[in-house]
């Protein structure tokens, strides 16, 4: 028996129902798709390179004038790892944003937020003098800093559970409003009317302007979907 003899017998082993040529159809798409998205990976860590070394110009000078809110949606395991918060909240002070809206599911960076908040305060290098922060888009708490000559960091710190008790609470008032009522006609309810009901109760906070997403899939986590409608995801 020589070698193409072996090489069939050995695929028909594999493939008893005569099914060899989708199987190894599937291989090869699997091996072109895998090795394109390494090739992809290489040029983004060289790029990622070149930027950090200052060797690409036009990356010398960021235009973040369009970005009046950040949005850092975060993974709530990684949201565990406060350091790398920090590190991430520095980076954005030193390229002048300003404010920012932290979110996880499990509500990890909720319960870190005065860990989070004393350790940038205690830090000489911050370049944000002050930090005021909203928890949950309602309670506010603002702390202060001696130096005075520098811009003020917004922070706000939310998770699922606060999206879910503004769509109650914003339901409720639509319900008492048209619903409780003796008038037999009752409206249809638009994103206007929810948006709406949402400023009456008090839940008014900015809409991001781009939202950066932290985590194992791309995709924005239970975060309030109302004030993304316009929002760039990345």
């Amino acid at each position: 028996m020589d070698l193409g003899d072996q090489m069939q017998e050995g695929f028909c082993s594999m493939c008893p129902n005569g099914n060899c040529g989708v199987r190894l159809f599937w291989h090869i798409m699997h091996l072109i798709v895998s090795v394109r998205y390494f090739f992809l990976g290489l040029v983004n860590m060289f790029e990622s390179f070149l930027i950090s070394s200052g060797l690409l110009k036009r990356y010398e000078t960021l235009n973040i004038s369009k970005i009046q809110y950040l949005a850092i949606v975060i993974d709530s395991e990684e949201a565990l790892q406060t350091l790398k918060v920090l590190n991430l909240l520095r980076w954005l002070a030193a390229i002048g944003l300003t404010n920012v809206c932290l979110y996880d599911k499990e509500g990890v960076l909720k319960r870190s937020e005065q860990e989070i908040t004393e350790r940038l305060k205690s830090e000489k290098r911050f370049k944000a003098p002050s930090l005021n922060c909203a928890v949950s888009g309602v309670k506010e708490i603002t702390t202060s800093d001696s130096l005075l000559d520098q811009k003020c960091m917004n922070l706000e710190f939310i998770s699922f559970s606060d999206g879910k008790a503004a769509v109650a609470r914003a339901a409720n008032f639509l319900f008492e409003k048209h619903y409780s009522s003796d008038n037999k006609k009752k409206p249809n309810f638009t994103e206007f009317d929810m948006a709406g009901a949402l400023r009456a109760i008090g839940y008014v906070r900015p809409d991001p302007d781009l939202m950066l997403v932290y985590g194992p899939a791309r995709c924005h986590l239970g975060f309030p979907a109302w004030r993304i409608r316009y929002t760039e995801i990345m």
